[in-house]
């Protein structure tokens, strides 16, 4: 069922949670609203389910009104952070509750109930635990649990708060594989709500970015992560550094075509931009984006940019090896971090201490008065 809000608005006393906003959402995506906390996204969530009211603003499911209707009449079913399973019931009671209290003319028999039960088990692959009470699961069995109660009502949408957000690593990682699994397999139309940006990159079909109650970005994890249209969401998704600097117009001795290079400057530092001088950067100021794997390390200076660092660390994470940066003879207001492979970390050899040089391979560039960016390759 598809979802369409269209200029929604919420305030709380002084405090704008949603600032009026606009949102799609098509017939079986599977959507998540990302941001940092007071963002607003839990509070557009319980909006589309009908447990807070909007103060202005029209949300419809499927083309049918749906902003002032009751949360029992709009089919959503709803998963929240904490399970909110019930501690004296079984985990088929817990499954069955919703069922059960339904109106007498909506109500299956007992029979239908009892056989919702043993599905909604077995696709959760947990038949097993059909007589055990919370207290005896695991926190992901809980999750499942959960689930398979908010899905026995066959809703048309289902709404997720931070569904993992109280489960470890592990547990989480092998349950977003689950839910996207079963999503497809259903077909229903499902929002999330999420402050952990790999999971929204992993599950989402789409993935709204909120800030401030507004939405900064809707798209799909790869365009999003590729073409950021703010600094918000470039600082929001992924690790970026930031070299703060002026363009300087000047000729380039350094260009091989001799023609006139503009380099962006900072103290000692500075970047070739692969760009013809012209009026939009004249004399501007601003910030380049470079995320930590688009970085290229050496222990001279590289074609086209002067970076001079002094490694602080270099530990193992995972299938890399992060390099931490102290920008030498210039100002950065935070450490820079390098993203290399084990094996390019075994042939570089660096250690605490060394000096070192980057070259960025890609970066956006925000001028100071502006809000989209422009990117630059530097290395093809």
């Amino acid at each position: 069922m598809s979802i369409r809000i269209e200029n929604l608005s919420k305030r709380f006393g002084q405090f704008q949670a949603l600032s009026p906003l606009s949102l799609n959402i098509e017939e079986g995506a599977m959507v998540g609203l990302l941001g940092p906390s007071g963002s607003g996204k839990t509070t557009l969530l319980r909006i589309i389910a009908g447990l807070e009211s909007a103060d202005s603003g029209q949300i419809q499911f499927a083309g049918r009104d749906v902003t002032n209707l009751h949360v029992r009449d709009r089919r959503v079913g709803f998963v929240f952070q904490n399970y909110a399973l019930f501690r004296h019931m079984t985990v088929a009671q817990n499954i069955a509750f919703g069922l059960e209290v339904l109106p007498k003319k909506e109500r299956p028999d007992n029979a239908e109930i009892q056989r919702r039960v043993s599905r909604l088990l077995e696709r959760v692959q947990l038949p097993h635990l059909a007589n055990r009470y919370p207290s005896q699961l695991s926190g992901g069995q809980k999750q499942r649990i959960a689930l398979a109660r908010a899905l026995a009502t066959h809703p048309e949408v289902l709404l997720l708060d931070e569904p993992f957000g109280a489960l470890d690593a592990k547990v989480r990682k092998e349950l977003r594989r689950w839910l996207r699994s079963l999503h497809e397999e259903i077909g229903f139309t499902s929002v999330f709500v999420t402050h952990d940006q790999e999971e929204a990159l992993e599950l989402s079909d789409q993935v709204v970015v909120m800030s401030n109650g507004n939405i900064e970005q809707v798209d799909t994890p790869a365009q999003l992560y590729a073409k950021p249209n703010s600094r918000f969401v470039f600082d929001f998704l992924g690790s970026a550094n930031i070299f703060h600097g002026s363009v300087d117009s000047a000729v380039n001795a350094s260009a091989n075509d001799g023609t006139s290079k503009p380099k962006l400057t900072n103290g000692n530092a500075w970047i070739e931009l692969p760009v013809q001088p012209n009026d939009a950067l004249a004399s501007a100021e601003g910030d380049l984006y470079i995320r930590s794997h688009r970085l290229t390390l050496s222990r001279d200076a590289l074609a086209g940019a002067h970076l001079p660092f002094i490694v602080v660390a270099a530990n193992p994470v995972g299938a890399d090896v992060r390099v931490e940066l102290r920008a030498d003879g210039w100002d950065s207001d935070a450490l820079w971090e390098v993203d290399l492979t084990h094996d390019q970390n075994t042939q570089l050899q660096f250690k605490k201490g060394d000096k070192v040089f980057a070259a960025p391979q890609t970066g956006y560039f925000f001028k100071v008065d502006q809000r989209e960016p422009q990117k630059f390759r530097f290395i093809d």
